[in-house]
């Protein structure tokens, strides 16, 4: 068991659903979280597929939430864009780019395999001060609430057992693999260094 309570950061692309589902799912078990993005921008759902809505990463959730509900606020009522910004407002103030943050975690959860990607791309090019190791895993979850929702259960859980490990570097892999299988969900694992 690791000798702090566990540091995990959950990074999606906006820092709006998924990412932030778990943030919400983890910080009530009691974990160390923190939540990003890793886009360049913030997009929400828009009138069309075509249409997204696009924010700065230092627009606040409230912002947001005010700005749609002028465009139209039944649209965004009913496909429950308002509602998960009411949730991540009540969380933290805005979202924020996992690029952007110099904290050291010890877990980094992605919800796709592209936000890994830049996940460990961003790792790799920081300067090694302390070679303390951080695992980043990757579940794919769809962007859907109701994926959402059922991703970061399953990172909540993946998270209890990793917090509960007697020894995580060695014991990892094997989580991981159980998680894969009974989750039927591929699962990516790579250690890098701060």
């Amino acid at each position: 068991m690791p000798s702090h309570p566990l540091r995990v950061a959950v990074v999606c692309s906006s820092n709006q659903n998924r990412s932030m589902e778990a943030h919400n799912i983890l910080s009530k078990r009691g974990f160390d979280v923190r939540s990003f993005g890793t886009g360049s921008h913030v997009k929400l759902p828009g009138p069309a597929p075509d249409k997204p809505n696009v924010y700065d990463f230092k627009t606040s959730y409230e912002q947001m939430y005010n700005d749609l509900v002028r465009k139209d606020k039944e649209l965004y009522t009913q496909n429950g864009i308002l509602h998960m910004l009411d949730r991540n407002k009540r969380i933290k103030t805005r979202p924020e780019r996992f690029q952007n943050c110099k904290d050291h975690f010890d877990l980094v959860i992605t919800c796709e395999e592209r936000v890994y990607d830049q996940v460990l791309e961003d790792l790799s090019s920081r300067e090694q001060e302390t070679l303390q190791s951080v695992h980043v895993i990757n579940v794919d979850i769809q962007d859907n609430h109701e994926e959402a929702t059922l991703g970061a259960f399953l990172i909540c859980e993946l998270c209890q057992c990793i917090q509960h490990t007697d020894d995580m570097e060695n014991e990892i892999d094997e989580l991981i693999q159980e998680f894969e299988d009974k989750s039927n969900r591929p699962f990516l694992h790579t250690v890098c260094f701060y």
